[in-house]
């Protein structure tokens, strides 16, 4: 019914709101977070902080606080009239009249009528004089002075801390002048003051956090040193690709086993029947073998090493994509660029593998959010190689992340019908069907994708990718049941699959409330993959809900450090400095901070 719809839909939203376009494009598993909105710790409590400004309304404020004299208050009417005004009285007249040139636009009229009041005003009296300092800053910001605003509020902010308003405006001129941090304190302050009921602030502190995620991710990606994913990570990124020249379709470790037949590779570096070459393989030919014996960390510096002498080397456009790739894989995202558009870019290459590198090309662009660049990459791919069901398949995950479910369907079609034998393909076809059904209200299709998926499971078996998104399918719909089925399933087809592991133990979180479980989950995970960046993001995420602030923040510090892309980092951040920033609002406004709550 609709009201089912309606919570399955706000759910998805919140579920995917903070997924990781690094890990939908790899297909590892997309992770769920609970976004931006839900990193607020003290949103639980935020009715037990006091609301004592009252400082909503206007962008100037009109109320006058009168605070009158023993001998007033007794003298007779008419003596009372007879009495010049008091400094308060003559102050509250010129910031009214500075008010009403606010109204009409005569910024630097108001500056003085308020610096007049401001100047009358007896300074025992904060709240007036809070509100001649506010008024002033807003016909500053009028005038786009920025530092005059950031004075002028924190003058008012030293005669009323909690003056939610006065923090509000000063946040939004930090901001301007790119001071991220000072305005995410600011605001964080205000959206707790007031509750967190002001929808204007919480979008302020959803965009501050954004910004200033971007903003350390864009000065700490440049600098950041390669992270060696697990075995697991680089198999199933090089599974995502049915034509890949270069990369082999390499076999799992348990398949690795010496069965005393000879492979291709076996020929080329020892010769047919034991007889040692002659010739030394080449660098490239050595690299191109470490994908089969999985020694991933010899793999670039051999790169290198083919790629020192061009001139004599013939494999250049190979070695390049190879390398390009592995430096994707590890993070090193300027590097991988610089090698996939050299790819791209030379004229005369096999159309395959020219058509690889544009694919991790565009992928990689989406990454650091030019989409229409991305798009594009892939466009030039499909008309360069339109039997290749790899440009189709990437193109349609692309399209998928920017929500647009039509397109995105359409693309998986025309990879599954170029490669019939690719179950992953069918599992993202049907998931896009999935979120469509939910987007749209449509019982009609959400059968469409079940019955999608228990096809494609039933023609696909083994496919672990195809078993994990159904599970989170029937999650979204609260069939928790069914969906630890296919969990368990899962884990049992790919068991070194961490990620699988990390989202089992959300849904448990949303079905049964076991945060003790989730979190043994989390370690098993960790157990299984050190590497897993997405259980200690997820590990963070939880001691933010608990209160363990400090906690969370070295949780999202070590998953920064084994983040492979730059809007990766700068969502992790973002999680960072929510958590971060939390803890010194707690101390600033004097709140004690909680212990675990779950």
């Amino acid at each position: 019914n609709m009201a089912t719809f309606a919570r399955i839909s706000d759910q998805l939203k919140e579920l995917t709101e903070g997924w990781s376009k690094w890990d939908i494009a790899m297909f590892v598993g997309a992770p769920i977070a609970l976004g931006v909105a839900g990193l607020w710790y003290f949103k639980r409590d935020a009715k037990a902080s006091a609301k004592t400004d009252g400082n909503r309304g206007d962008t100037v404020e009109n109320k006058i606080t009168v605070q009158p004299s023993k001998t007033s208050m007794s003298a007779p009417k008419s003596q009372k009239q007879s009495q010049p005004q008091s400094r308060q009285d003559l102050a509250q007249a010129a910031k009214n009249k500075g008010n009403k040139f606010f109204k009409e636009g005569k910024y630097e009229d108001a500056i003085i009528c308020y610096t007049e009041a401001i100047k009358t005003c007896p300074p025992d009296i904060k709240s007036d004089m809070s509100t001649f300092y506010q008024n002033r800053a807003a016909a500053y910001e009028n005038q786009k002075s920025y530092k005059n605003v950031i004075d002028d509020c924190t003058s008012a902010l030293q005669s009323n801390p909690r003056y939610s308003k006065a923090l509000a405006r000063r946040s939004k001129a930090y901001e301007v002048l790119e001071k991220y941090r000072e305005a995410l304190e600011d605001i964080t302050k205000a959206c707790l003051i007031e509750g967190f009921e002001n929808q204007s602030y919480l979008q302020a502190a959803d965009r501050v956090l954004k910004t200033l995620g971007k903003s350390r991710a864009l000065a700490e990606y440049k600098n950041k040193k390669p992270t060696q994913p697990s075995k697991f990570y680089i198999e199933n990124y090089l599974a995502g690709f049915v034509n890949d020249p270069v990369a082999i379709q390499f076999k799992s470790s348990d398949d690795l086993q010496d069965t005393g037949v000879k492979t291709k590779q076996d020929i080329d570096l020892i010769g047919d029947n034991g007889a040692v070459l002659l010739e030394k393989p080449s660098a490239f030919e050595q690299a191109k073998n470490c994908l089969v014996t999985q020694e991933y960390d010899q793999i670039l510096s051999l790169c290198d090493e083919e790629l020192a002498d061009e001139a004599h080397s013939k494999r250049v456009p190979e070695t390049l994509l190879l390398r390009g790739t592995m430096r994707l894989i590890q993070g090193i995202g300027d590097g991988a660029l610089d090698d996939l558009s050299r790819v791209s870019n030379m004229e005369g290459l096999d159309k395959t593998l020219q058509a690889t590198a544009l694919i991790r090309e565009g992928c990689l662009r989406v990454q650091r959010d030019t989409q229409d660049d991305s798009l594009s990459s892939f466009v030039r791919a499909e008309e360069l190689d339109p039997e290749n069901s790899d440009v189709f398949h990437h193109h349609g995950q692309q399209l998928l992340q920017l929500e647009k479910l039509d397109e995105a369907i359409t693309k998986f079609d025309i990879s599954i019908k170029l490669s019939p034998n690719f179950p992953t393909s069918y599992v993202q076809r049907y998931y896009a069907v999935h979120r469509k059904a939910i987007m749209k209200e449509d019982l009609k299709l959400l059968t469409e994708a079940k019955a999608g998926f228990e096809q494609t499971i039933v023609k696909f078996p083994n496919c672990s990718d195809a078993l994990i998104l159904y599970a989170q399918a029937l999650s979204d719909q609260g069939l928790f049941d069914e969906a630890e089925t296919f969990f368990k399933k899962a884990q049992d087809v790919q068991p070194r699959n961490a990620n699988n592991i990390v989202h089992r133990g959300l849904m448990l979180l949303q079905w049964k409330g076991n945060v003790d479980k989730t979190l043994e989950l989390l370690e098993e995970a960790l157990k299984v993959d050190p590497t897993c960046q997405y259980a200690y993001e997820i590990r963070g995420t939880i001691e933010v809900q608990r209160g363990n602030l400090s906690e969370a923040v070295n949780n999202f510090k070590r998953a920064i450090s084994l983040s492979n892309s730059e809007s990766e980092m700068a969502h992790l951040f973002s999680l960072m400095e929510a958590a971060e920033v939390q803890v010194k609002v707690a101390r600033d406004l004097n709140i004690q901070l909680p212990s675990a709550m779950m």
